[in-house]
């Protein structure tokens, strides 16, 4: 193409875009779909179970960074979980109560301590994958493996890219949101109508 002949710009682009917009927006919604089944999930669990019971399930989370990685800080491990210190605090004097966790003393700061999964709590731990591991091969029954093994891997790499996603998304600016279309981004009318209700 010479200096002198116009440029033409291609749909293919736009075409891909709004590929891109319609899987963008599929999976939002399947994971809406996929954080209201969790939380019935976890309701059914807690059902008929007593506050105490129900208290203990919702500290069992902290156990599994502490079986995959070790001792750590109690602020570390909030970190690691995304938690609030505080719910932090209250789970981690939950699971000492309960001997499934044990503080120690750390041998770089002497003022500092570490938790430590204990066997008990490693049980729980063992005790949940397999209860957790049944569920899926249950829900997967028909799948064939290699479908399996494609979503497993794609979960892991979305949930390692959102987990990186993170720092930026807390630094963003109070209601900064990415357009949806990339109509809408150039001030157009958007491309794809909006759902009259969550799924």
């Amino acid at each position: 193409m010479t200096a002198t002949e116009p440029t033409t710009v291609s749909a293919t682009g736009d075409g891909d875009a709004l590929d891109r917009l319609d899987g963008v927006h599929s999976l939002s919604e399947e994971l809406s779909r996929l954080m209201r089944v969790v939380h019935a999930l976890k309701a059914q669990a807690a059902a008929g179970a007593g506050p105490d019971a129900a208290r203990q399930r919702a500290a069992h989370v902290l156990l599994f960074p502490l079986s995959r990685l070790g001792a750590l800080r109690q602020g570390a491990l909030a970190e690691m979980v995304h938690a609030d210190p505080s719910t932090v605090s209250r789970h981690v004097t939950v699971l000492v109560d309960t001997g499934l966790v044990q503080r120690v003393a750390d041998a770089s700061d002497g003022r500092a301590s570490r938790l430590v999964i204990t066997p008990a709590g490693q049980a729980v731990v063992e005790g949940m994958h397999a209860e957790r591991e049944a569920l899926f091969e249950t829900v997967t029954r028909d799948w064939p493996v290699q479908d399996v093994t494609v979503f497993g891997g794609l979960l892991h790499r979305f949930v390692e890219d959102l987990t990186d996603a993170l720092p930026t998304l807390a630094a963003a600016p109070p209601g900064a949101a990415t357009p949806r279309d990339p109509a809408a981004a150039a001030g157009g009318q958007q491309t794809r109508p909006t759902p009259e209700k969550d799924r």
